[in-house]
């Protein structure tokens, strides 16, 4: 990391901030609230089997690359996904940060190359057929950090 006096260089492969991914116990409950508080709609949800998670894509707004930017709310669907494991350590709240990317692979490499561990050894699957890696949070101030390539 540089010093507070050095300006930093952007990594030229992240777009945007795509989501923030919240954990929760009951999905349908934090819709509501996120729906009935600040107007937010839902654009897409699914059960994502591998991840062992429900969840929901609350749009927030557009952004100049032509994405988005969501709220995520993940509810587990069973007892060893890592969601249900963070809810059983910490509670509802904040469980990661996701920059878009229009190539995740290379940002995973460019990141990588900068000492950050790559938690995925190759993009997989997330939400809405998204390509999707993780970086270790001990590599980036304690932040679970998602990387997302957008498949529209």
């Amino acid at each position: 990391m540089s010093d507070s006096s050095t300006p930093a260089t952007p990594f030229s492969g992240l777009t945007r901030l795509d989501h923030v991914g919240i954990a929760c116990h009951d999905l349908d409950a934090s819709i509501m609230f996120y729906r009935k508080t600040y107007g937010f709609a839902v654009e897409h949800e699914e059960v994502n089997e591998e991840q062992g998670v429900r969840e929901a894509m609350l749009r927030i707004n557009g952004t100049d690359d032509g994405g988005a930017t969501y709220l995520q709310l993940l509810e587990p669907t069973r007892e060893d996904s890592p969601v249900a494991k963070f809810l059983a350590r910490n509670g509802e709240g904040v469980h990661h940060v996701a920059f878009g990317t229009a190539d995740v692979a290379a940002s995973a490499a460019g990141i990588g190359d900068k000492g950050v561990r790559v938690l995925d050894a190759e993009p997989r699957r997330g939400t809405a057929d998204s390509l999707i890696t993780f970086l270790h949070p001990k590599d980036c101030g304690g932040v679970l950090t998602e990387l997302v390539q957008s498949n529209h």
